[in-house]
């Protein structure tokens, strides 16, 4: 369900994250090798990045690899940091551009590759832990993971740290309800991440780090994160801890 990604490093075009590798961003739409319960990843897209230190996003409900014009856009758009996905929707979710991640809250980023089991049953319990979601507007999109967004969001609000607040956000929503919370956030310095039912891989380099559903090349560097663990990186290097 879902793919995504997260870099930080010295400059690059956002051509070169997302359509670069033989197992690019683009080629897990069509042919991903290690999601779960799905085919394709060909309801929506989405790339955040900073500009001026704001967080910017583009965003689509089509297949990433319709979307000639972004195509043209990434190859003269720069980034630091970034965080990117695809998306396979969900049954009974719509396929629309409110769905499409990442989200963002402020100057965070944020992705969720995975679902709530039983949705239906909780949903009402997660709006109660979100919170007011017009402090975060694309918690009101129409899909699970905008309530799983917005109780990160809050946590955010609450003093949380990136890591932290990812952490805290998988611990209380995993209570609630079976699924798979892989979650990727970035606030233009930093990265974080966890793992909780599906596929995590990150690779570092001095003053570079990814983080990535899969392995976006054959490179031996890459090292799989274990399953139920928190990832925090910023460019002094990457730290993984039991959730």
């Amino acid at each position: 369900m879902c793919r995504h990604l997260g870099y930080l490093g010295p400059s690059r075009t956002l051509e070169s994250l997302v359509f670069e590798g033989p197992y690019s961003l683009e080629a897990q739409s069509y042919a991903p090798r290690m999601t779960q319960g799905n085919l394709l990843n060909a309801d929506g897209f989405g790339v955040g990045w900073y500009h001026e230190g704001r967080a910017v996003r583009f965003r689509r409900a089509q297949p990433i690899w319709t979307d000639r014009s972004f195509r043209e856009l990434t190859e003269v758009v720069t980034a630091t940091c970034a965080v990117a996905a695809i998306r396979s929707a969900t049954t009974r979710f719509p396929v629309d551009e409110s769905c499409a991640q990442p989200f963002r809250a402020g100057d965070r980023l944020f992705s969720h590759n995975g679902k709530v089991e039983g949705f239906d049953d909780v949903e009402d319990k997660l709006r109660d832990l979100a919170g007011d979601l017009a402090e975060a507007p694309d918690a009101r999109a129409p899909v699970d993971s905008a309530l799983i967004f917005g109780l990160a969001a809050r946590r955010w609000r609450e003093g949380a740290g990136l890591a932290e607040g990812l952490a805290e956000t998988v611990t209380a929503v995993a209570g609630l309800a079976a699924g798979r919370y892989n979650l990727l956030a970035a606030d233009g310095t930093a990265l974080a991440a966890t793992t909780w039912g599906d596929s995590l891989f990150v690779r570092t380099s001095p003053g570079t780090v990814w983080i990535s559903s899969e392995p976006l090349d054959d490179d031996p560097t890459w090292e799989k994160v274990p399953d139920r663990s928190l990832v925090a990186a910023d460019l002094d290097g990457i730290r993984v801890t039991p959730l």
